[in-house]
């Protein structure tokens, strides 16, 4: 896959890109709390994490920052989660779900026996508590990933037979997308305590093309663009009836192959631009942006209540352990100014250092021997991690010696 910087024009052909995976990429995902990494599923089964340079890809990146590795069949579904550190989902056509640590390569999570077929997306609610999930089976599950318990499901959401989509909304509802019987387009709004019925019901039309939600919990819109539609249609979503209130349609002439959402610290607050997606079409991608026009210029609260922050709110081990909390709010009064993002380091655990427990008493007496030998264990880990350091150094040294002689002795041939 490609990452460049904002611009408009044809990129060069020759353009460097992410090329470490060894089959098509499924699904990437920029992670939410540092905005030079990546994650990237493939059909190779693996999923790869990617820190992409300050300033750019000058050559192409093959070398991830780490492989996870734990399908068995292709992955099509990467997600980060929405307020704890270096936590990653994965889901991949072995009908499994896989939760990472990311900051030390272990799969720590893994529910490969909810899903009896294929998983079409998968949703972290606000505080990244619960997951959503809507597969082929046409069944909506909301599960509680850490105690590995389904919470509540609603067979049949959506009674037709092609691709359904289920998001999380802020207060905690569920919103889906589907088809009915007669193959009609659905919205649908749900109260996860009760799923018998639905709190609302849309249907839309007949088209074909899977209606893919993106939504904005700031102000409480969905934005549903469909595959193979040349329009976006656009609903708030609310506490009264009829609970999901039409907009309007923003229509262009190319039908979009997919849909890409801008997050909100990276929209013009000056111009009032609320949303920004980036449109595919066959041949390139296009910017359409959405804005409220005001007259005055002064920053306009209502429609940028403080947002979630780049900042996690908690450390994976922390969200592991039990906690939740929600996203870090910011303002984005005086525009958003990225900070310095800190480099995604990879620890990997010792397996060995897991021995099996002994018998209580032996392990008071050993306690003090037990640390001491810990910290010598980190110790000549560390010293390892410093000579392996050295030695490549050394190695690069002496590869880019042997270069600029052989450029120097290219130099003196070409001046003769």
């Amino acid at each position: 896959f490609l990452v460049s910087p904002l611009q408009t024009g044809r990129i060069d052909k020759s353009y460097p890109t992410v090329c470490g995976h060894t089959g098509p990429v499924l699904d990437i995902d920029w992670c939410p709390h540092n905005d030079q990494v990546i994650a990237s599923g493939s059909e190779d089964c693996t999923v790869m994490v990617w820190q992409i340079p300050e300033n750019g890809l000058t050559l192409s990146l093959t070398e991830p920052v780490v492989v996870l590795e734990g399908h068995s069949k292709r992955v099509g579904i990467v997600a980060w989660h929405p307020t704890a550190r270096n936590v990653l989902l994965s889901a991949g056509c072995d009908n499994a779900i896989i939760i990472w640590n990311v900051g030390t390569g272990e799969a720590l999570i893994n529910l490969d026996d909810m899903h009896a077929d294929m998983i079409y997306n998968v949703s972290w609610n606000r505080n990244g508590s619960l997951i959503c999930t809507a597969s082929k089976d046409k069944k909506v599950r909301i599960i509680d990933p850490r105690k590995q318990e389904i919470v509540a499901e609603k067979e049949k959401t959506h009674e037709g037979a092609r691709p359904m989509r289920a998001i999380f909304l802020a207060d905690g509802n569920i919103f889906t997308t589907g088809f009915s019987r007669m193959s009609e387009r659905q919205l649908a709004l749900w109260n996860p305590k009760n799923m018998e019925e639905p709190i609302a019901l849309h249907e839309m039309d007949t088209s074909n093309g899977v209606l893919l939600p993106f939504y904005d919990p700031d102000t409480n819109i969905i934005y549903l663009c469909g595959k193979g539609d040349s329009s976006i249609r656009y609903f708030e979503i609310t506490d009264e009836s009829p609970y999901v209130h039409y907009l309007n349609t923003f229509s262009s002439k190319e039908p979009q192959r997919g849909m890409g959402f801008m997050p909100k610290r990276g929209l013009d607050v000056n111009k009032c631009e609320i949303a920004r997606f980036f449109k595919l079409h066959e041949r390139k991608c296009e910017p359409i942006i959405m804005t409220v026009p005001r007259k005055s210029d002064l920053f306009q609260d209502d429609l940028y209540p403080d947002t979630a922050g780049p900042e996690a709110a908690l450390e994976a081990e922390e969200w592991f352990e039990g906690k939740n909390a929600d996203p870090l709010l910011i303002s984005l009064k005086h525009g958003y100014i990225p900070g310095k993002n800190r480099d995604l380091k990879v620890v990997k655990k010792n397996i060995l250092d897991n021995k099996p427990a002994a018998n209580k008493k032996s392990d008071l007496i050993n306690a003090p021997k037990k640390a001491a030998d810990a910290s010598n264990t980190q110790n000549e880990a560390k010293l390892d991690e410093i000579l392996k350091e050295l030695k490549s150094i050394k190695d690069t040294i002496t590869n880019q010696d042997e270069r600029i002689s052989k450029l120097e002795q290219q130099m003196a041939k070409i001046a003769d």
